[in-house]
């Protein structure tokens, strides 16, 4: 099975209490990309980058094994760019400069060879891009979605319509609250899958993510991380495991889904240990399978004694 990412191929200058960079790979493409080719050989990257993107990225995609046929290169303009910088807790960021350059009425066009995509994993973009991805594709079995407040705040009605169109949503705590205008997330989960999407995925940071469907609520912790150097593109990383898994579990029941939320956690708690997405570079497919079983064995939960009686 394929996947297909559709996000920004971007430079990211980033600065944590840890350190910086300047100008490092970056976007939500890349980051879907990088991670989920460790899931399949058949990743396919749609977005767009300008005259300024060096032939040292391009390499580091292709050198992942991703298939670059779907990036255009916009020969006019520059790529975008964006410098944040984080605070001790790095739930919270400054956006210090944002440059959209070629994203700026970007309009993807899906290769002919495209066509065929198995599982579409759409990256923070306008909704109506979103959309006409989806308009280009020949009846993907799953979507996945991301989208952001910016999007929620300006462009409801048009994101409602992508909505409709999504199996799969994934978006963290406070987005989930202002899309369904409802404080609590359980309940918001419920407001947010009559919108479209059967499943929804809440991602809560370094509290775990929730997985909605129409059966059960399933929580996944996060990593325990002593060094954390950078959260950029971990939400992406979070998209690309879990759209990694699955293409490789060739399904999408219940079973599929929870493995995937905790291979999404994985492979995000792998992210934030570097700047850039350093760390997805040369991962060991053991050093994954190893820490997927650390989350399993942080979930497990002891047989329990009823109430009443005496511990064996």
């Amino acid at each position: 099975m394929s996947i297909l990412a559709v996000g920004t191929v971007a430079f990211d200058s980033i600065e944590t209490p840890f350190g910086s960079a300047e100008r490092v790979l970056g976007g939500s493409g890349s980051y879907i990309s990088l991670a989920s080719r460790y899931f399949t050989d058949d990743v396919r990257l749609v977005g767009v980058v300008g005259n300024d993107f060096p032939d040292e990225y391009r390499q580091t995609l292709l050198d992942g094994g991703v298939d670059l046929e779907g990036l255009e290169t916009n020969e006019e303009g520059k790529t975008f760019f964006w410098h944040g910088r984080y605070h001790y807790d790095m739930n919270e960021r400054d956006t210090l400069e944002t440059q959209l350059n070629v994203l700026e009425g970007f309009e993807p066009e899906i290769p002919d060879s495209y066509d065929d995509s198995e599982i579409i994993c759409l990256g923070n973009l306008d909704p109506k891009v979103q959309r006409d991805v989806l308009r280009q594709v020949d009846d993907p079995e799953f979507v996945i979605a991301d989208t952001m407040n910016f999007w929620i705040e300006n462009t409801p009605d048009s994101l409602r319509k992508t909505l409709q169109l999504v199996d799969c949503l994934v978006i963290n705590d406070s987005e989930a609250r202002e899309l369904a205008d409802e404080p609590n997330l359980v309940t918001a989960a419920d407001i947010i899958r009559d919108m479209g999407p059967e499943t929804l995925i809440i991602k809560k940071g370094e509290h775990g993510a929730l997985l909605f469907t129409d059966s059960q609520v399933f929580s996944a912790p996060a990593y325990p991380l002593e060094d954390i150097q950078d959260p950029t593109g971990a939400g992406d990383a979070f998209a690309g495991g879990l759209a990694g898994h699955l293409v490789r579990a060739k399904s999408f029941d219940q079973e599929s889904l929870r493995r995937a939320v905790v291979y999404g956690s994985v492979m995000a708690s792998f992210v934030v240990e570097a700047f850039g997405p350093n760390r997805l570079l040369n991962l060991d497919p053991i050093d994954i399978s190893e820490r997927a079983q650390s989350f399993r064995d942080l979930a497990a939960i002891p047989t329990l004694v009823p109430v009443g009686k005496q511990p064996a």
